[in-house]
């Protein structure tokens, strides 16, 4: 008879499988799968049987490889349709990908971490993109410093020193020096830039939402290929987010607040 010590211990293998999964688009055979989480191919094939019989991962036969199901998609779903500024930001991001050609991505905080929870891609065959789910360290993220700009400098200070700042390119920020400059900077021109500081030749322009509560519950960014999004876009593609973001603040009867320098 397994103990609950064994129940758990299952769960957490079949979790780590999950994930791995969710990391890949072009699918993972047994074998990778157990090498990348150090279990037994015995092991990862029961876990991931179980997890087929459940529809969270799907075997292609012909290929041999396990993707993420589709019961995957609708528990993951289930984050975003939680927060009621989902919806009413598609048409937003619409309009942001038709304007500019670029990726258009929607964002929250979740603890240290920006999670992109929903995204209209590039219709270009480069394009820039971090799947809905994707988690960026804040200080890396348009998004992400979009957000907590809006907040005291006690409290960014307090957050880069929980978070740390890691050192995702050579472009990241690394003391709080360059944070409180690049906030500065953020707040005088009204959208953050994510200059290279998260993936070399990618940059993100963002700019945050506000709910009723007076709140910057969310951003909404558009990102791509810094060859494409070059300093002379930049301005441009700012204002028109910002544009955007004020609107679905509006619609939302979002309230921004004069938060504290």
């Amino acid at each position: 008879m397994k103990s609950p010590k064994d129940g758990v211990q299952s769960v957490s293998r079949a979790l780590i499988l999950l994930q791995e999964l969710a990391r890949s688009d072009d699918g993972l055979r047994v074998s990778d799968l157990a090498r990348t989480t150090g279990l037994a191919v015995s092991t990862a094939h029961r876990l991931l049987t179980t997890l087929e019989q459940h529809g969270f991962a799907q075997f292609e036969p012909e290929t041999t490889l396990w993707h993420v199901g589709r019961e995957a998609y609708a528990v993951g779903s289930a984050f975003g349709r939680r927060r009621n500024f989902v919806a009413p930001a598609l048409p937003f991001l619409k309009r942001l990908r038709d304007v500019t050609r670029e990726t258009a991505n929607l964002g929250i905080l979740d603890g240290n971490q920006l999670v992109t929870i929903s995204q209209v891609e590039s219709r270009e065959i480069m394009r820039a993109i971090s799947n809905p789910g994707g988690q960026v360290p804040v200080f890396c993220s348009g998004m992400g410093k979009a957000i907590v700009a809006t907040w005291t400098d006690e409290d960014i200070k307090a957050l880069a020193e929980r978070a740390g700042l890691p050192p995702m390119t050579s472009k990241s920020l690394r003391s709080m020096d360059e944070v409180f400059v690049d906030i500065h900077r953020t707040r005088e021109r009204g959208y953050a830039l994510d200059d290279e500081e998260h993936v070399t030749g990618l940059r993100c322009v963002a700019a945050e939402v506000w709910s009723p509560q007076g709140e910057a519950v969310c951003a909404i960014s558009v990102s791509g290929l810094a060859a494409r999004l070059t300093d002379a876009r930049l301005d441009s593609i700012g204002q028109q987010i910002r544009k955007a973001a004020n609107e679905l603040t509006q619609q939302l009867g979002g309230t921004p607040q004069n938060h504290s320098r």
